[in-house]
């Protein structure tokens, strides 16, 4: 079938049905949800047989559902309405939760219903259950009913045919509904505050005396003081305590037009530099097991930073000089990596000083990966990667990736940088030159099958993502537990002698930097105008035609169709 998914943005959601429904054959195309013209214009161009609604921040006009079945995908159990209702689960402690795929009609979130799932809650920020438990339901709860629609026969159910549904309307969360009080909240109430706005819009709360929106929050275990009062500093977090206790807060954003989410310690840097450093916050972790070293990294939305990058090199370095064999590079459960940190490149003084010491400090560890001969090293790619991320996990002699995560292989949306990561020495490499081609100009996500067919990954671990970590354990162990691992490892040595011999990795890197280079410091500004656009949350004016199929201009109409 020819779908059109109408979306706000193309967030993780859009993109991991974008990868399930064409995995499954069908013709997918994607138009942001800019005014109801550009979405008629879409739908004309595109004549779908279906259209699907990922992820909406306004109604779909009404020229459009009156004509098309239109699937619409809340976050939200059956009878569930209104715009934040994530928000509200956190907010209220729902233990259950769920998605409802409803088709568009009047009334906002109140049109008959296709598919639902529901699903446990975690205590955990917005962020996380939605790029998880979420997106899980919603891709089950869509593909059962695009199924039902392309089967012909199925009729929708109306609320009063679901058994324990309630129609319940919620309107916005606003900061004066997730406002903490200090004095009063206990630890665990903080938390759920802070985790309800986590990713956007960040909880408005008073710190230090300054207003700020306030991320990235866990336990503050041993701390105490004054309930509000900041008390302790830890790596990049701030420790502030509760009536009960103390929360680390990771990041915030000041209060202010075209502000940018940095590390809290950043933002409140005068306060910071005078507070006792504690033990407790940690954004790298390595531990052993079975024959095997895991080195964790689970920074905030998968960024890594200059100083990230030289921490996390420190911190493998001393994971090689263990006698482990086997070496697995975890990453963190929401995001293996993302790459370059977008936000203090745009917060910096000089981006262009920035971005080159950041992508100096990632080609570090990339390169670090590369020249390891005396043990087998595995990136374990449990969350989604972008970017550098990608590249960074392909340095790695195996990529083992978890069955629903998705990469997105590619620079060129930051306004066609050039890359680097020692990606011209690992694509041809692992992927060949053709595969290498495709996966650097397509500028598409991809799901695992298609990382495994193109070279980007060696194996698929299909579990949940809360048994990945373990499944992972286990495999490595039997990888450590292998007799022929020394030969294994003895002949990648002679791999890296015989490619160092041919072509060192030095003239690799000397040329992508040269590239990446002319990005940063060049006459061209589009990637600085890309990364404002991106840090700041700057809608789109249209959508990329690499997804917009059917704004394609070399071929229109059904002709486009036909060669497609």
């Amino acid at each position: 079938m020819r779908i059109l998914f109408l979306c706000h943005s193309f967030n993780s959601l859009s993109q991991r049905l974008f990868v399930e429904l064409r995995q499954r054959g069908h013709d997918v195309s994607v138009e942001f949800d800019i005014n109801d013209a550009v979405a008629i214009d879409a739908v004309r161009l595109f004549s779908p047989d279906l259209i699907v609604a990922p992820f909406l921040k306004r109604a779909i006009p009404e020229a459009i559902w009156r004509e098309h079945v239109c699937l619409i995908v809340h976050p939200g159990p059956p009878g569930d309405r209104g715009p934040a209702a994530l928000d509200w689960a956190i907010l209220n402690g729902e233990r259950e939760w769920g998605v409802t795929v409803l088709q568009a009609a009047e009334e906002m979130d109140a049109g008959p219903i296709w598919a639902w799932r529901r699903f446990a809650m975690r205590d955990a920020p917005k962020s996380s259950l939605y790029r998880h438990e979420v997106t899980e339901a919603a891709c089950a709860a869509v593909l059962e009913a695009v199924g039902k629609f392309d089967a012909g026969s199925f009729e929708p159910d109306s609320l009063e045919n679901i058994p324990g549904a309630q129609d319940v309307w919620r309107g916005p969360a606003r900061q004066a509904d997730r406002a903490i009080d200090w004095q009063r909240d206990d630890t665990r109430t903080v938390l759920r505050r802070i985790n309800s706005a986590d990713g956007m819009p960040g909880l408005r709360s008073c710190l230090c005396g300054e207003d700020a929106h306030l991320f990235n929050a866990r336990v503050a275990a041993g701390l105490a003081g004054a309930p509000g009062e900041v008390v302790a500093r830890s790596g990049h977090a701030l420790g502030v305590a509760t009536r009960d206790g103390a929360v680390w807060i990771g990041h915030a954003k000041q209060v202010g037009e075209k502000q940018v989410k940095l590390p809290a310690s950043r933002v409140f840097a005068d306060e910071a530099g005078s507070l006792p450093e504690h033990p407790g916050w940690s954004d790298i972790r390595y531990e052993e097991c079975g024959g095997a070293g895991f080195l964790h990294f689970p920074f905030y939305n998968g960024a890594m930073g200059t100083d990230a990058c030289q921490r996390l090199l420190a911190a493998y370095e001393e994971a090689i000089a263990r006698p482990a064999p086997v070496l697995v590079l975890m990453g963190g459960p929401d995001h293996w990596s993302n790459g370059l940190d977008l936000n203090l490149i745009e917060a910096a003084n000089s981006p262009a000083e920035e971005s080159w010491r950041n992508i100096n400090a990632i080609d570090d560890l990339a390169e670090a990966i590369v020249r390891t001969t005396g043990k087998y090293v595995v990136a374990a790619v449990g969350g989604n990667a972008g970017a550098g991320g990608v590249f960074l996990a392909r340095a790695a002699d195996e990529v083992w990736m978890r069955q629903g995560a998705i990469l997105n292989p590619h620079y060129k949306d930051m306004g066609n940088l050039y890359g680097s990561e020692l990606w011209t020495y690992l694509l041809p490499r692992h992927a060949g030159t053709e595969n290498a081609q495709r996966i650097t100009q397509a500028r598409l996500p991809m799901g695992a099958e298609e990382a495994q067919e193109l070279g980007l990954a060696n194996a698929i671990i299909d579990c949940a993502q809360h048994a990945f970590a373990s499944e992972v354990e286990t495999r490595a162990a039997a990888l450590a537990s292998q007799p022929d691992l020394a030969t294994r490892i003895l002949a990648k040595a002679n791999r890296r002698a015989s490619d160092e011999a041919q072509k060192p990795l030095a003239e690799y890197r000397a040329g992508e930097l040269s590239r990446m280079r002319r990005n940063f410091f060049g006459f061209d500004p589009s990637y600085h105008v890309a990364r404002y656009n991106f840090v700041h949350k700057v809608a789109k004016s249209r959508t990329p035609v690499t997804i917009a199929r059917h704004r394609e201009t070399t071929i229109e109409g059904p002709a486009r169709r036909a060669a497609s």
